[in-house]
């Protein structure tokens, strides 16, 4: 049996794996998981994944969880472009670096942003107080001026010349802000946010 992830391409992680997989030429079943039918809740999904989180790879007898972990699976099982995880030391060592700080910081504030300003009072109704709202965009801003400052720097991608897993990590986070009309309050990262699609499918947009 081949490769299948099992994904849900609202779920940012999951259109990381996703554009990485179709990006990179690799074949996969695509495994719909339905995340607001509470699909990853049902037994088949947990003997997939018993963590009960989306995305999750199953490639034969084996399984797995977390999109960081499945990116750099497929990264070196598919011997993906070096510059998506490099080979060099210190280049590898600055993905990793963000890749261990986007969890509990971009990551973290783009979906409290996201749930308290769209999903909340959209979708089920409830008001959230504007000073829980305030603060959350305001922690928001810190974020996106380290990953200003910190990260992206100089340079045209956040570990160097040429984009990484990093920064398709990043980009699937901040696009969030978009559809929430919420422009990074940072020119860098508003161009990169620009500019990241075209860079990594120049040819054709993506078709979900």
């Amino acid at each position: 049996m081949g490769l299948e992830l099992y994904l849900d391409l609202m779920s940012q992680p999951c259109r990381a794996v996703y554009i990485f997989a179709k990006k990179n030429g690799i074949p996969f079943q695509l495994c719909p998981v339905d995340l607001l039918k509470g699909q990853h809740y049902t037994e088949s999904f947990t003997q997939v994944n018993p963590l009960r989180k989306v995305p999750a790879l199953k490639d034969g007898d084996f399984t797995l969880a977390e999109s960081v972990a499945i990116l750099l699976y497929l990264s070196r099982k598919y011997k993906a472009p070096d510059h998506w995880y490099p080979q060099d030391l210190q280049a590898r060592a600055r993905v990793d670096e963000y890749l261990s700080w986007q969890h509990t910081t971009l990551r973290s504030c783009c979906t409290r942003a996201t749930w308290q300003k769209l999903l909340f009072p959209v979708f089920l109704g409830q008001a959230v107080p504007p000073e829980t709202l305030a603060a959350t965009l305001a922690e928001l801003d810190r974020c996106l001026q380290l990953l200003e400052d910190k990260f992206l720097r100089d340079q045209p991608f956040l570990a160097g010349p040429r984009i990484s897993v990093a920064d398709l990590v990043a980009i699937t986070e901040l696009m969030h802000l978009l559809s929430l009309q919420m422009p990074a309050q940072t020119s860098r990262v508003d161009q990169g946010m620009e500019a990241a699609p075209k860079r990594t499918f120049p040819r054709r947009p993506l078709q979900f």
